[in-house]
């Protein structure tokens, strides 16, 4: 056992080694002697069993030593939310009470929270006690163990309560590293990597040499082969810590180096904890602060990407945007304004000035101390748009630039390097992500080692001659890299092993074609599948070899695959001759370059002197030279030349020159002196000689063929020369990371710049650059070459606000610095921009238009009319819409083209009705839109630019009925049943919306449908808020196995209850069709009420299995697509469940996080709920419902103590189990689960009826009994005591509804001055005169301008409200009208017709006509309302939907008023709807009117019935039941 010892403030404290428990105990016990020895440790460490075998190991010693002390543990729970000032003061009182006095060692045992947190308990307990750390994770040895920084958290931030208080020792044994979790060790790697690349440039190397054999080790659990190299980490990392405490023991400044990353990291974990771990937010937030260097010119782009691959190669996240660690935080968002406050408050900050560790190189900070940073360079490090302002005052400036190594030459070099044999140093590299992309493919090969040499610039190649290997199939993920698919598909070929590589990348990699290339090497013998679309990646490759021989190729796409077939040729089992066939090849200069290269690697390529564009390569193996210069990038030079050009300064690219490789070399001189520039051009540099803004001239035509990649450059510059440039031969740009022609033809558009792209090139209309338009923003599509081209137009517009480039970060590809240089070196302001996120919750109420798809036969078109009728949209039937364009028929179309070239019509057409109707449309598509790949892929971008695809569906095999009987429509070239097997995976993934319908057979059916889907719809859209309850509120668990067998039930169960509860595994069966079938039946009977979908496990006192989550989350991401509105989110889901689960919500979904102790063991003033708590509110959930189990009466007091604790938290839902348990779901307020007498059984021991809570509550004294009343005068005909005393009696409410005979208001007052008062109906006629005697009127009530109800507010104060609008609402909405835009009729003037009119325009009513026997009380009633109503007298007959009759139905019609609605209800006849407000007699003169022109007609019962219930509700807080209190009010 060897112990390596460190010193710190003069003393070897630190004691670093393996298995080294013995020394430790036996140090301890030598060194620090006390009565009182006290491990404190946390639950996980506990289970571990490590402080059980420290505590035996302790106990041994001392007796077997005679000593005479004793060792006391205490265990607290685990996590970062127990580090807290209330944790810390428990540990103090319990030592107080063990009798612990001054001498006592306390030994904090664990990992960082216990090491802070125990280390201050240490520090304040007596005023000091002595403190040993026994750190048992990577992150606590290397960093939070040593140092004595002492802290616990607070609400406001991390560490911001503690003490500096050193340990006596500090004892780091790598032997607990072996049983971390993977993601703890890799999460300590971030502090080790941070403090080697802030002191230790020799370490960084060495830990770059190691990072292959780490991962693999860690991740097969075989901890030997780098059990030195751990020990090293841990060793040299203290070491470096060690050094800088002794010297600033108290942070004056040069301690704070050691917080590199750590002011960006602490922001985004204070974001993002606890899904976050601390390293990996270092880990990011290192590469930002680099970033930040970089930026300010103060580190080398090469230093940057070091840091980047090492990161990576740990397994450490480099960005919060990295896929895998985007998931594990459950995808929160990080905004801009919240990272910038949380890093106001850090620790190393000046006041207001904030403080950032810049590095210079790496092993190197740039200052002794953290150096001050201002917010504008912040924000631009920490967003991926930029604001581009204009240039500043350039001209006669002189600026030397040196773009970064080709991307072209440094993929052919690391290709050629790897494929020769011995070393070879690259200079001069492109350390980018496509260079990246390379190194990581041919690692993966075996094809070479790398390593950065001393320098940290120089990249040491050791290639392995071709010897590439491939034992095991290798997935390679090329990004968008489309240089490295092309090489590495030859070199692929020549892999041994006899496994197979599958090349893959990026959605637009995908696209990018290679078919060229995948037809030569198959017709040499290559085996190479495509796994997608033919002519691009995926590639599936067999490791076969290379033939050789006479090789034909069509080079008039890419010249890159000449280049990769070359480059591989010379380990052909044959010499090659390499024929390129189809016409001239595209891009010569690469190739030459290629040739060019091979040849000083040892290989000449010879030419035909006769075939044209014929090339013989020999066999051979490639010779590394000892040292390669890569140049600079000629493409990217182009860009800073060309600023020269626009601005009048002078810069000088002193390594690219006529004698350069590179085609693009001759930009300078092809382009831009014969544009007017002043260029000078030697062998080795170019310069654009400055001076005044040059006046630039338009170029008639220039054939870019050689420089394809430059043309952006030039046509930015062109837009702002005089006249018209022409550019040919760039045809291959079409098919770059974007289509460049095109990308360039619509961005120039927004600054006002006409261009038109052809096949083979691009004319650009220059403008003055005075009348350049300031574009919304300009869209990079995550091409390199857009970006930075357009940094160049974006400097001219003369505007303060500046130019918006999104996606800047994507010129990292090949110019990782360009915007440093922009910034640093010509001084241009720039301005990091954050947009509010396009999420839906910010989307909602937006006229984004919607599209629908689905099978053929499920209903779309008779849905999509629902939906636009309910949003005032329009529905495009695309079908319909291609007959219109097309002026064919579609069964005609496809009988004489084909089903082929109708899918390119049908997709021309879908891209069309995008464009044209982007918004306020319902988009109704063929069932075959997801067969065509293209129209998936918008379908996919629709959707993440906010837009809802909504998939509509239905029984299958009632839907293959349908459609076998179908004649009208195409036949399907398949069986109906595998066309949906096809489609149904296209169906999901293209939508993020679903809805399934049930069979219809009648109006009722339809009436319910549609009722269900318009609630569907304006829940998703954002019309219907879900709010969760204040008051008094209950959900109705349902226990039904099939709902479709008890649909009777549903209502009659759910009465009196605010949301109803589907428990999925009391369901008869679980796979996902009769999950959704079971809701679409419940969205049908549940009278619109939220849905909880919860499933509980076997283990949570549930049926479902235990452990088949993937089945819960599917279920649970079904739900959520179906609008399900509440999520019950078990806690004790596992951890990546909980965060798929909670990445998937929509914006109007509510989570419900709950736990539940059947056991009765975990009582509430435990650690445990307190824990559950935390972690509940870390995951930020909505609700928070906690249910123990009561063993006595006093557990329900807990509970309430348990409530009044967290009273001012999330919303609670608190109760027990148990026949013990009742009385805490009688206390319990918001979302009380219930059952109900119709249900078969309850679903939890203890569940009560709403009727039995309320009753008890009346008996308990917390539920009053009240006595409302009817007052006004006649009422003796009012069913208004039948309609409130039923819903009393039905709920069990212990109130009674009587009548109030009175014209006098004063005497209503008085009754409200009684204490058992509960409200009061007024009719007529005091609906004026009560008004006055009310503290406040809702705004109902004073737009309709009188009162029907009076109640008290919360404070007692008397409240008017008009019910009355809620009457004609809820009877209109009952009958499906629920459509934006409609045209409204009010016919009478009296107080009713002004709840008609709010009723209407509440309802989305665009025009409200109003009509009446005489005029005069109809002029004063429309001017009162407000301009937006839309209201107007009728002067004509006018078309209506919906009429509402306010005039007395005990009376004939006038005359003239009954012939002219006559007149209008004729016109209207066929759609129109009528309702009578009079419910006396049952069919009034005006129904029968109606009537008699086919007109549907709603009597003034159900609208009586809905006033009521909405006074029921502002009384009770209770939704009162209406078919039951119908039948009251009609029939009793």
């Amino acid at each position: 056992m060897t112990v390596n010892k460190v010193s710190i403030l003069g003393r070897e404290c630190i004691h670093v080694g393996y298995d080294i428990s013995n020394h430790i105990v036996d140090t301890v016990l030598a060194e620090e002697k006390s009565s009182t020895y006290v491990i404190i440790t946390d639950k996980n460490i506990e289970q571990a069993g490590h402080l059980a075998e420290y505590t035996q190991l302790f106990e041994k010693t001392i007796n077997s030593n005679q000593l005479a002390s004793r060792v006391l543990t205490y265990v607290v729970p685990p996590g970062e939310n127990h580090k807290s000032r209330e944790v810390k003061a428990s540990i103090e009182d319990w030592l107080l009470l063990q009798g612990c006095t001054r001498d006592t060692v306390i030994i904090a045992l664990g990992g960082g929270v216990i090491g802070d947190m125990i280390g201050y308990v240490a520090a304040t307990y007596m005023r000091g006690v002595r403190v040993i750390q026994i750190p048992t994770t990577l992150l606590a040895m290397v960093d939070s163990s040593i140092g004595g920084k002492t802290a616990v958290d607070t609400p406001l931030g991390k560490n911001f309560i503690g003490a500096f208080h050193q340990p006596r020792y500090v004892f780091a044994d790598v032997k607990f590293l072996e049983t971390l979790p993977e993601r703890q060790l890799i999460n300590g790697m971030a502090e080790v990597i941070k403090t080697a690349a802030i002191w230790n440039a020799s370490e960084f190397k060495r830990l770059e040499d190691h990072s292959a054999k780490f991962l693999k080790c860690i991740g097969a659990k075989d901890f030997a082969p780098i059990r030195e190299h751990l020990l090293l980490c841990v060793l040299n990392s203290i070491a470096v810590k060690c050094e800088v405490v002794t010297a600033d023991e108290k942070e004056g400044g040069l301690r704070n180096l050691l917080n590199l990353g750590h002011t960006i990291g602490h922001a985004y974990e204070a974001i993002l904890t606890p899904q976050a771990l601390h390293g990996e937010c270092v880990a990011v937030g290192t590469i930002k602060e680099a970033e930040l260097s970089r930026y300010l010119g103060i580190l080398s782009p090469v230093a940057v990407s070091r840091l980047y691959k090492i990161f990576q190669a740990y397994g450490l996240p480099t960005s919060i945007h990295d896929k895998k660690f985007a998931q594990i935080c459950h995808y929160k968002k990080c905004p801009l304004e919240t990272l910038l406050k949380k890093m106001a408050i850090d620790k190393k900050n000046d006041g207001s000035k904030k403080k950032v560790v810049l590095l210079e190189s790496i092993g190197k900070c740039y200052e002794p101390h953290a150096s001050y940073v201002n917010d504008q360079d912040l924000r631009f490090v920490l967003t991926d748009e930029v604001l581009v302002h204009p240039y500043p005052q350039v001209s006669n400036k002189k600026f030397t630039i040196t773009p970064p190594g080709s991307k072209s030459i440094s993929n052919r070099a690391l290709t050629l390097a790897s494929l020769g044999l011995g070393e070879c140093k690259l200079r001069n590299l492109l350390h980018s992500d496509d260079t990246g992309v390379m190194l990581k493919a041919i690692t993966d090969l075996k094809g070479a080692s790398f390593e950065i040499a001393p320098d940290g610039e120089t990249l040491v190649v050791r290639g392995n001659g071709g010897k590439f290997v491939s034992t095991e199939e290798k997935q390679l993920y090329l990004g968008n890299a489309g240089t490295a698919s092309r090489f590495l598909a030859s070199v692929a070929t020549l892999a041994k092993g006899g496994s197979r590589v599958i090349l893959t990348g990026n959605a637009r990699m995908q696209e990018r074609p290679i078919g060229p290339l995948v037809d030569a090497l198959r017709a040499n013998g290559s085996s190479i599948k495509y796994l997608n679309r033919e002519g691009s990646l995926p590639l599936d490759i067999a490791s076969t070899g290379f033939q050789g021989g006479v090789i034909e190729l069509k080079a008039t796409v890419s010249s890159q695959y000449v280049s990769s077939i070359l480059m591989c040729a010379p380990y052909a089992e044959n010499p090659v001759t390499l024929k390129l066939v189809g016409g001239k090849p595209i891009s010569q200069f690469y190739i030459d370059m290629t040739v060019s290269m091979m040849a000083s690697f040892g290989i000449e390529v010879t030419k035909d002197p006769i075939e044209p564009h014929t090339y013989h390569i020999p066999q051979g193996h490639y010779v590394n030279p000892p040292e390669y210069v890569i140049e600079s990038d000629a493409s990217s030079a182009t860009y800073p030349l060309a600023l020269a050009a626009l601005t009048g300064c002078e810069v000088t690219v002193p390594n690219i020159g006529s004698s350069s490789l590179q085609g693009d070399a001759r930009f300078g001189i092809d382009v831009l002196k014969a544009m007017g520039a002043n260029v000078v051009q030697t062998a080795t540099s170019t310069t654009v000689v400055g001076g005044k803004i040059p006046s630039l001239n338009a170029l008639t035509e220039v054939d870019m063929e050689p420089m394809t990649d430059a043309f952006l450059t030039a046509s930015v510059v062109a837009a702002v020369s005089k006249g018209k440039t022409r550019i040919i031969g760039i045809a291959n740009q079409h098919v770059k990371e974007c289509d460049r022609i095109q990308a360039m033809v619509d961005e120039l558009a927004k600054f006002g710049v006409k261009a038109e792209g052809f096949d083979d090139g691009i004319e650009i209309y220059g403008i003055d650059r005075s009348e350049l338009k300031i574009p919304t923003f300009v869209k990079t599509y995550d091409d390199h070459r857009v970006a930075m081209s357009f940094s160049l137009l974006a400097g001219l517009v003369n505007d303060g606000k500046g130019v918006r480039i999104l996606e800047r970060s994507c010129t990292g590809k090949t110019w990782p610095g360009w915007w440093d240089i922009l910034h640093s070196s010509f001084g241009v302001e720039l301005n990091g921009f954050e947009p509010e996120a396009v999420t839906e919750s910010t989307t909602v109420q937006n006229d984004k238009s919607i599209i629908v798809i689905g099978m053929r036969g499920v209903g779309k078109t008779c849905l999509s009319d629902w939906g636009a009728d309910t949003l005032g949209y329009k529905r495009i039937d695309l079908d319909h819409y291609m007959e219109e364009v097309l002026g064919i028929n579609i069964r005609e179309f496809i009988n004489t083209e084909g089903f082929d070239k109708f899918r390119v019509e049908e997709f021309k057409i879908f891209q069309k009705a995008l464009t044209d109707f982007p918004t306020g449309h319902v988009l109704s598509t063929g069932g075959g839109i997801v067969e065509i790949p293209e129209a998936r892929k918008a379908l996919k971008e629709y959707i993440t630019a906010g837009g809802k695809v909504i998939h509509l569906h239905r029984d299958i095999s009632e839907t293959i009925s349908f459609l076998e009987k179908e004649t009208d429509r195409p036949k399907y070239s398949d069986e109906i049943s595998v066309v949906w097997e096809r489609r149904a995976k296209w169906y999901k993934e293209c939508s993020n919306y679903h809805w399934y319908s049930n069979h219809c057979d009648g109006a009722e059916d339809y009436g319910r449908l549609r009722s269900a889907f318009t609630n569907y719809l304006q829940v998703i859209c954002g019309m219907k808020q879900i709010n969760i309850p204040s008051t008094k509120s209950f959900f109705v668990c349902l226990t039904l196995g099939d709902l479709k067998k008890h649909t009777n039930l549903i209502k009659p169960a759910i009465m009196g209850s605010d949301a109803v509860e589907l428990r999925v595994d009391l369901l008869d069966k679980w796979d996902n069709e009769y999950v959704c079938q079971q809701l679409a039946i419940l969205k049908e009977y549940n009278n619109n009420i939220p849905i909880v979908f919860t499933i509980r496990t076997k283990s949570q006192g549930g049926k479902f299995p235990d452990d088949n989550y993937s089945a819960i989350k599917d279920l649970i991401f079904s739900a959520i697509r179906l609008g399900v509105e509440y999520i019950d989110l078990e806690l004790s889901l596992p951890a990546d469940v909980k965060f798929e689960i909670l990445a998937k919500k929509k914006f109007f979904t509510k989570i419900i996080g709950s736990n539940h102790d059947f056991s009765g063991n975990i009582k509430w003033d435990s650690d445990q709920w307190e824990a559950n708590y935390s972690l509940a509110t870390s995951l930020d959930v909505d609700v928070i419902k906690f249910v123990g189990t009561a063993t006595s009466f006093g557990d329900n007091v807990a509970l309430e103590n348990f409530r009044l604790k967290h009273a001012s938290g999330k919303t609670l839902i608190l109760m027990n189990m148990s026949e013990l348990g009742k009385f805490s779901r009688v206390l319990n307020t918001i979302l009380t689960p219930v059952t109900s007498s119709y249900l078969p059984s309850s679903s939890a021991p203890g569940q009560l009826t709403i009727q039995q809570i309320n009753k008890y509550s009346c008996e308990f004294g917390l539920l009053p009994a009240k006595k409302f009343y009817i007052a006004g005068s006649p009422i003796g005909h009012s069913r208004s005591p039948v309609l409130h005393n039923t819903g009393f009696k039905l709920l069990g409410l212990p109130h009674h509804y009587d009548y109030l005979e009175t014209v006098d208001a004063a005497e209503v007052f008085e009754k409200t001055k009684s204490s058992d008062f509960g409200g009061c109906s007024v009719t007529i006629p005091l609906k004026l005169d009560i008004m006055k005697y009310l503290t406040h009127l809702t705004e109902n009530a004073k737009v309709i301008g009188s009162v029907n109800t009076v109640y008290k507010n919360v404070q007692g104060e008397l409240c008017g409200d008009n019910t009355d609008w809620m009457g004609i609402y809820g009877s209109l909405t009952r009958h499906n009208v629920a459509a934006k835009g409609f045209t409204g009729l009010v016919i009478g003037a009296g107080g009713t017709s002004r709840a008609a009119i709010h009723a209407l325009h509440k309802l989305g009513a665009s025009k409200i006509y109003l009509i009446n026997r005489t005029i005069g009380k109809l002029i004063e009633i429309a001017e009162s309302f407000p301009v937006e109503y839309n209201v107007e007298i009728v002067n004509e007959p006018v078309n209506v939907d919906v009429a509402v009759s306010c005039v007395p139905g005990n009376l004939p019609l006038d005359n003239e008023l009954k012939q002219q609605l006559m007149t209008i209800f004729e016109k209207s006849a066929g759609s129109l709807l009528v309702l009578d407000a009079a419910y006396k007699p049952e069919v009034t003169p005006l129904m029968e009117l109606a009537k008699s022109v086919g007109a549907n007609v709603i009597g003034g019962k159900e609208m009586l019935v809905y006033q009521g219930i909405e006074q029921f509700q502002i009384w009770t807080g209770f939704v009162a039941p209406f078919d039951e209190i119908y039948d009251a009010v009609v029939n009793h």
